[in-house]
């Protein structure tokens, strides 16, 4: 059953050759939320996977992130948060930096948003180097939170991102992988 989704999901995923720039192979999951019963399947895929690490809350990390956290925070019927760009957030922030092939790049959350203690499950389209999704969960974890876990449509595992979040003690899981040869 579970096998079934992952291939299901990795079927309705496009790949763009040379996008956004040449060499890249773009995994678009957008073919996915065209897909009603794939786009349902994969979310509630992801909600079951962590359901038994009971997650109070779900953070989804902009922009796709919002697209699968907010079903899967239903579907636990938790809270939904939002991890965004810096500058797009009212009010009080917290952020936290992260590493970008030249400069570096700055995500935040509403603070107050995550109480200290609070258990959250980190939602997002991809993984791959993990710089976001490292920087969300430095983030989570500043304002006091506990990562239940990190839950992904796509593992790029040819990159670090799902073994760099491991070593930060994080539990992973996605739906399906693409390799170099996908």
């Amino acid at each position: 059953m579970k096998r079934a989704v992952g291939e299901r999901v990795k079927a309705l995923i496009r790949t763009v050759p040379d996008f956004p720039i040449p060499g890249i192979r773009f995994r678009d999951v957008m073919g996915l939320t065209e897909d009603a019963d794939g786009f349902r399947a994969a979310t509630d895929a992801l909600a079951e996977r962590f359901r038994e690490r009971a997650p109070e809350v779900v953070v989804g990390i902009e922009a796709r992130g919002f697209i699968f956290g907010a079903p899967v925070a239903q579907r636990l019927g938790r809270g939904f948060v939002a991890v965004r760009k810096a500058g797009k957030l009212p009010g009080e922030v917290r952020g936290a930096d992260y590493a970008l092939e030249y400069g570096t790049a700055r995500v935040e959350m509403q603070a107050g948003a995550i109480a200290a203690g609070t258990r959250v499950l980190l939602i997002d389209d991809l993984i791959a180097t993990g710089g976001t999704a490292a920087a969300a969960v430095a983030l989570i974890r500043g304002m006091g939170g506990v990562v239940v876990g990190a839950g992904f449509v796509v593992d790029l595992p040819g990159l670090p991102g799902a073994g760099r979040l491991r070593e930060m003690g994080v539990e992973v899981f996605a739906l399906c992988a693409f390799g170099e040869g996908d």
